[in-house]
């Protein structure tokens, strides 16, 4: 109303102009009389005949252009009613309370309703938008944003609040009040946008790599003349398995190959979790060791650059393989999801990859003018032993060097107290993570052992505080990795980090000599891992403990020392009367914390017991620590429980694993594992 107020006033201006004329020719005329007065009564004349045509005109004109211009308005007003209505995107008024006031057509056809059936209240029309929504704070810029599936159609739905006070002018603004507020709600679909972009995700390229771990070994175990076929039919396999997913794949080396597929497909390939992982194992011409494959896909979820995803490819093929192969490993951007890795890792009787590390450690140390050792929390032997093994080479190359442990537990109190005391050790020997902190510097390597991942160290802040980090572990890698590591040796076929510690001293020395207070330590962590020598024992195992022994280890010395006291005996024996066998194969047991100096030692022993029993293929022991539940998980050699215990955040080895679960009880943590054993021999993987 406003608007046309104004546009009349102006017309009005308009009109008056030719009047305002007149006045300039009045005072030309005055001119023209001073001049000569014939002249001037001659322009009088004519401005009068002027002024009697543009009086007419006014007269006559003004109610037919004032009328034409009332019409105007009223249809362009009308005009915009109509589009309003007509409006393909659907659009409604709303008021505080969730009332439908007004909306057009197109938001009919979206409720598919209609005018004597639609409803009023917009939560009735569309659930999702609710009277929640329309509390808007200041923070919201009055406009809301929300994605909203009805009627099989997707919807992005815009909510903006529409002051009335400010958008009524006139004579009825003073009836509104302040506090009244309507709320605009525009629909857009969405519907085929979103189809187009999932289309377009589905056919996003994915890259991938194969490698087959033991070709060497597989080469190895069947005749010559036999090689080639056995080559041919790995080739076969896995190049048919790879075209039915439309895959395009290329063999770069004797036993590595690239290929590159659609998302899609992929889906397909992990929906039958990779089964050429068992296709390529159940090849047999004659092979005594059967053929194991590891697969990497790279995907970047954050655009189409493929370099990237190459080079995830590559990260997923280096985590493969540091879990032990024969698995499947996906990276997409952060996240990492795992098939396969049910087969143990594979005996390796090649030490080259051990001369290799051997030196490198060598030649780092003797840049390095210190040496802080440490391995994960709650120590074992094993890797009090390695972290001995590494003090001793560094005490060669004359080396300030330390171990790093703050709680010595009763596994490892036995080795501790040959080395605490001691002349022939300095008192500095060992620090806690306060004294570590305050001397290292720049100039400092940092060795771990016996873990890989950094909230299971010792002291997880030293790892922030130097550039210089050597990992020596043989536990499976998980996602969670000591990133920036100068020197990472993890290799999960070995028996224990005291075996690999035993390789590496044997090529970093040219005199390979250790105490026999540290041969003891060594060989006991090599015994306790290995539960003398039954599980994950290789060739290379028992060339460890031959030169552990060498140099001065006493077997009957570390059975005594390493002996239970009756207390304990009986606790341990109490762990195994409550152990219950779960669907015929697996035993889940606890064991008591009270009055115990290291119960998640005594929850390792009982599960280790628990093999011994009949059918058992599995043992879980759980005890809780505060309000930590630490499990201890065991088996023979069909189950990996490696890959059980990750289901919790944990790790390990595929016969030796455990998991932390924090703020839970016992009993819980029993029934989360008998749902993880359940789900899983429901998906075939046990």
């Amino acid at each position: 109303m406003k608007k046309n107020s104004l546009l009349r006033q102006e017309v009005e201006k308009y009109l008056q102009v030719p009047f305002l004329m007149i006045v300039l020719l009045l005072i030309m005329n005055g001119i023209v009389y001073g001049i000569d007065i014939t002249c001037g009564i001659v322009v009088s004349v004519f401005v009068l005949i002027y002024l009697i045509i543009v009086s007419a005109l006014y007269v006559k004109r003004k109610p037919n252009i004032m009328s034409d211009l009332v019409a105007f308005s009223f249809a362009h007003g009308s005009v915009q009613n109509e589009l309003i209505k007509e409006l393909t995107v659907p659009y409604a008024l709303v008021n505080i309370k969730g009332r439908v006031l007004w909306n057009n057509q197109a938001f009919y056809d979206a409720a598919k309703s209609d005018k004597q059936h639609m409803r009023k209240h917009i939560q009735h029309i569309f659930t999702d938008i609710t009277l929640e929504l329309l509390q808007m704070e200041p923070e919201d810029n009055n406009q809301r944003v929300l994605h909203i599936y009805e009627n099989e159609r997707n919807y992005r739905v815009e909510i903006r609040r529409v002051d009335v006070q400010s958008a009524i002018k006139g004579e009825f603004a003073e009836d509104v009040q302040k506090e009244d507020v309507l709320f605009a709600v525009y629909l857009y679909d969405e519907t085929d946008l979103l189809e187009a972009l999932a289309e377009k995700e589905k056919i996003r390229m994915v890259v991938g790599q194969i490698y087959i771990d033991n070709y060497e070994e597989a080469m190895e175990s069947i005749e010559e003349v036999r090689q080639s076929l056995l080559v041919a039919l790995i080739d076969r396999k896995i190049t048919k398995y790879m075209q039915s997913a439309d895959a395009i794949i290329k063999k770069l080396e004797k036993d590595k190959y690239i290929f590159v597929c659609q998302l899609q497909h992929l889906e397909e390939l992990q929906q039958g979790k990779f089964s050429l992982l068992d296709e390529v194992k159940s090849i047999n011409i004659g092979n005594e060791t059967p053929v194991t494959l590891s697969i990497a896909i790279g995907i970047n979820s954050e655009g189409d650059n493929y370099s990237v995803a190459y080079e995830y490819s590559h990260m997923a093929m280096d985590l493969a393989l540091g879990r032990g192969g024969d698995q499947a490993v996906i990276k997409n951007g952060e996240k990492l999801i795992y098939y396969g890795g049910k087969t143990q890792s594979a005996d390796k009787n090649t030490r080259v990859k051990a001369r290799v590390k051997a030196h490198a450690l060598k030649e780092l140390l003797v840049t390095k003018d210190k040496v802080l050792i440490m391995g994960h929390k709650k120590p074992d032997i094993d890797s009090l032993g390695a972290a001995i093994g590494i003090y001793r080479l560094a005490m060669v190359m004359e080396k300030k060097a330390h171990i790093v442990i703050n709680e010595v537990t009763s596994s490892i109190r036995p080795a501790m107290n040959n080395f605490l005391g001691s002349n022939l050790y300095p008192d500095d020997m060992f620090f806690n993570s306060e004294q570590a902190l305050e001397a290292v510097d720049p100039n400092t390597v940092v060795i771990v052992v016996d873990v890989n991942r950094p909230n299971y160290t010792e002291c997880e802040e030293l790892l922030a505080h130097t550039k210089n980090i050597v990992v020596i572990d043989h536990h499976r890698q998980t996602g969670e990795i000591i990133e920036n590591a100068m020197l990472s040796y993890i290799e999960p076929y070995a028996s224990s980090a005291c075996e690999m510690v035993a390789e590496i001293l044997q090529y970093s020395m040219d005199k390979p000599k250790l105490r026999p207070a540290e041969a003891d330590a060594m060989y006991a962590g090599i015994l306790v891992d290995t539960d003398n020598f039954v599980f994950k024992t290789g060739v290379r195992t028992f060339e460890a403990a031959s030169f552990l022994r060498k140099c001065g280890a006493d077997m009957v010395r570390v059975r005594k020392a390493y002996r239970t006291d009756i207390v304990s005996y009986k606790q341990l024996s109490e762990g195994v009367a409550k152990a219950e066998i779960y669907m015929d194969d697996f035993a889940i047991s606890e064991v008591p914390t009270v009055g115990i100096d290291s119960p998640t030692v005594l929850a390792a022993k009982v599960a280790n017991d628990l093999l011994d029993v009949e059918n058992v293929r599995a043992s879980f022991v759980l005890c809780k620590i505060e309000n930590m539940v630490y499990i201890s998980a065991r088996s023979i050699d069909d189950v990996n429980v490696q890959v059980i215990m990750e289901n919790f955040g944990g790790g390990g080895h595929g016969t030796v694993a455990g998991a932390q679960l924090e703020d839970i009880t016992i009993e819980e943590g029993k029934e989360h594992i008998r749902e993880v054993l359940r789900k899983m021999r429901a998906d075939g993987e046990l």
